[in-house]
């Protein structure tokens, strides 16, 4: 340090050595907890190493088979995020109307009576106004989930917008009692920026609601000679591989590309009919789709697998339980 300039008189030279022993106490100090810092420091990298090793590197979710199959069409770009009510795989969305700066505005919730019905409603912005721009997300700008609240009764429609915004699309409300309403979709910001995110609506038909209890949890489901059966168990706070297989006569179907892959997952949870939408990998494996999901929580679940044999797309639907 430059010497400091000072205005007292000179201190005896005991004093002297009195202060040039305190500051070589300071400093062997100062030592001491320097040495113990970079050996904590050598400590900790040694050990986060170690565990490295141990543990090895996460697998990562898109890893499989990778031939013999169309990539899925996501049609992103740029900038993307997940907002609060978004679901990618883990995370549930499907809760609220508003999240993430965007709002779901039906034009109608309430319904006189069970039977075909035409669904409308835009998604407004930040700004109150409606959004217009939307990235295409397997094949579509945005996908629409009914179910009536005993998860009987499930679509997956793909409405149209209009120039203003305005979504439409005919659903099929076939029974009385309540409904909801998913609005699964990216939209793109004036900066490019792009949000995935699903948001919820009630819809309610009027009658007498009569709620179906929910079945046994199986791991096949059959329909139109046809047996899609799944492997894999979702544990809480962990993707784990789910791969789903369809057989006809004993021998695996050939599975179609329907919306950019070769199948999707929609899962719910029972008390409050929390959403998540699993996309497939890209690429079959062994012949079947292998989806990675996570449950949220330990409880009863509704998946609604939807695929394509044969030129036709069918939904098999299982209980899952997870404790």
């Amino acid at each position: 340090m430059p010497e400091r300039q000072s205005t007292q008189a000179e201190v005896p030279e005991q004093a002297s050595v009195v202060r040039a022993q305190a500051a070589a106490r300071t400093g062997d100090a100062a030592g001491t907890k320097l040495g113990m810092f970079v050996g904590g420091l050598i400590v900790a990298l040694v050990v986060g190493f170690t565990l490295g090793k141990v543990l090895g590197p996460a697998e990562s979710p898109t890893q499989g088979a990778t031939t013999g199959a169309p990539a899925a069409s996501s049609g992103m770009g740029g900038a993307h995020v997940h907002a609060p009510g978004a679901s990618a795989g883990s995370e549930v969305g499907g809760l609220a109307v508003s999240s993430g700066g965007y709002t779901l505005a039906p034009a109608a919730t309430v319904f006189a009576a069970p039977g075909p019905q035409q669904l409308e409603f835009v998604v407004n912005g930040a700004d109150g106004k409606p959004v217009t721009d939307f990235a295409v997300v397997h094949d579509k700008p945005l996908h629409l989930v009914v179910v009536r609240r005993d998860m009987t009764g499930y679509q997956h429609l793909h409405p149209t917008m209009a120039a203003d915004g305005t979504w439409t699309v005919q659903a099929d409300l076939a029974t009385p009692g309540p409904w909801r309403a998913y609005a699964d979709f990216t939209a793109v910001s004036a900066g490019g920026t792009q949000t995935a995110i699903a948001l919820g609506t009630d819809l309610t038909v009027a009658g007498d609601y009569r709620p179906q209890p929910l079945p046994a949890a199986a791991r096949e489901a059959a329909a139109d000679g046809l047996t899609a059966g799944y492997e894999g168990t979702p544990v809480i706070g962990a993707s784990q591989p789910m791969l789903f297989t369809v057989k006809q006569g004993g021998a695996t179907a050939k599975l179609e590309p329907y919306l950019g892959s070769f199948g999707h997952l929609v899962v719910l949870r029972e008390l409050d009919l929390a959403y998540v939408h699993v996309h497939p990998e890209p690429a079959l494996v062994n012949g079947g789709v292998k989806f990675w999901l996570a449950a949220p929580s330990p409880g009863r679940y509704r998946m609604f697998f939807d695929y394509s044999v044969g030129g036709k797309v069918r939904t098999a639907q299982y209980t899952l339980e997870v404790k």
